[in-house]
């Protein structure tokens, strides 16, 4: 047995595997430092894996409803724009045929009434950000409104023959069962008016039209049926505005009730990924201290001989 050494196997074990322990320790401290996180593999997780992943693919779900609801609810808001217009020139026609009996005077009816087409049919004829016919129905390459001029409205056998929408309308799914219908189609809401405008056409192009200062007994009895067709028309417009706000209310409560979900799905997987980082940078620092402090234990046992034990011994015996 050599005399170099006090300390024994058990003891120099025992000091390594409190060196190992303590190395790993600072390691997992460090890491979570860096990262920001519990642990960068399942295996630190334990037993909260499951859980997490369910939480993490839940909230991914809800993010993407969320978005989806948004983007529902922003097309929403434009087509109240554009359905407020188509309205307020179904109002401002049934103004105009109004005027036209009330002054006996027909004389800027027809170009009043070409306006109104032109500014109608370049509003259903609108396009989104991508490109796409938005009253189009599905047909998102394809102008819904085939005819340019009043003329060539009127040489149509009917106003519905004048589009060439199709009939899907596009929903949005803000939910796993839930879905919005948010499209609108050019047909629906343009149809009424342009039938008034097709038959005021039409009269005009007749034997008792051409619509000049002064209103025959015959013109003045069509142009006042013509004001109450132009307020139906109106009417039907002011509806389709009130349906697509409730669409628009629809779809801002559900990206708000989906972005909730989110986030609380995202604060579940934060609490059980995410590292407080306080207490890590405490650990952290305790963890060095430990480490330091067994490496100094440890040399200091492979630094005392028999010889030092014996003389702190004689010593005290002296």
């Amino acid at each position: 047995m050599t005399i170099d050494r006090v300390a024994t196997n058990v003891q120099s074990q025992i000091m390594l595997t409190q060196i190992q322990q303590d190395e790993n320790a600072l390691s997992q401290t460090q890491s979570q430092v860096a990262t920001g996180l519990v642990s960068t593999t399942y295996g630190g997780i334990g037993n909260k894996t499951d859980a997490m992943e369910s939480a993490r693919s839940q909230g991914a779900l809800a993010t993407g409803y969320a978005s989806a609801a948004q983007l529902g609810a922003n097309q929403a808001d434009l087509q109240d724009t554009q359905l407020n217009q188509l309205a307020s020139l179904a109002s401002q026609l049934q103004q105009d045929v109004t005027t036209a009996v009330a002054n006996n005077d027909g004389s800027t009816l027809m170009t009043q009434a070409q306006s109104i087409f032109d500014q109608a049919s370049q509003i259903l004829n609108s396009q989104d950000s991508n490109g796409n016919y938005i009253y189009s129905g599905g047909k998102s390459n394809t102008p819904p409104v085939t005819v340019s001029s009043l003329a060539a409205l009127q040489a149509l056998p009917s106003a519905a023959s004048a589009f060439a929408n199709g009939t899907q309308k596009a929903s949005v799914q803000v939910g796993a069962n839930e879905n919005v219908q948010v499209g609108v189609l050019a047909s629906d809401v343009g149809t009424g008016l342009f039938q008034t405008l097709q038959d005021i056409a039409n009269f005009n192009s007749g034997a008792n039209g051409n619509f000049g200062s002064t209103l025959s007994s015959a013109q003045s009895s069509f142009l006042t049926n013509e004001i109450q067709t132009a307020q139906t028309a109106s009417q039907s417009l002011n509806d389709a505005v009130g349906n697509n706000g409730t669409v628009y209310q629809q779809l801002q409560a559900a990206a708000t009730q989906q972005q909730s979900m989110s986030t609380m799905y995202q604060g579940f997987v934060s609490d059980v990924q995410d590292v407080d980082m306080a207490t890590a940078a405490s650990n952290l620092s305790q963890n060095q201290t430990a480490l330091q402090a067994a490496l100094e234990v440890t040399a200091q046992l492979n630094q005392v001989s028999l010889l030092n034990y014996l003389g702190s011994t004689s010593s005290a015996i002296g």
